[in-house]
């Protein structure tokens, strides 16, 4: 069940099992998706650089999170007849563009402050 295809599927197998449908207007889909990053974001805050290590060796808790974090993704992008596959792979081509490897390579600029 690693595909992007598949995870969609079964995304919307499980809300339509549930007649969760009729719940699903695209103001409160958007609302859940900040409210689980939220939730992935309390794993972090307050740890100090030795407790962020030991989250990427227990990471359960996280992982699951960020499950939440890529349904509610893929929920939305049902929702709103977004094709998520071909919306990433443009992104990643304008990303390329905005940060070119011979000017973005190690740097943490952002692409405005880039020489």
């Amino acid at each position: 069940m690693r595909d992007l295809i598949t995870i969609q599927q079964a995304i919307r197998q499980f809300c339509d099992d549930r007649n969760w449908d009729q719940f699903h207007n695209l103001k409160d889909l958007l609302i859940s998706l900040n409210l689980e990053a939220a939730e992935a974001l309390e794993h972090v805050q307050w740890k100090n650089d030795q407790e962020l290590v030991e989250l990427t060796k227990n990471n359960a808790e996280l992982g699951e999170e960020l499950a939440d974090v890529l349904y509610w993704v893929i929920l939305i992008a049902n929702k709103a007849n977004v094709d998520l596959a071909k919306a990433f792979e443009k992104k990643m081509e304008k990303n390329a563009s905005k940060y070119p490897v011979a000017r973005a390579y190690g740097s943490h600029k952002k692409y405005t402050e880039l020489s």
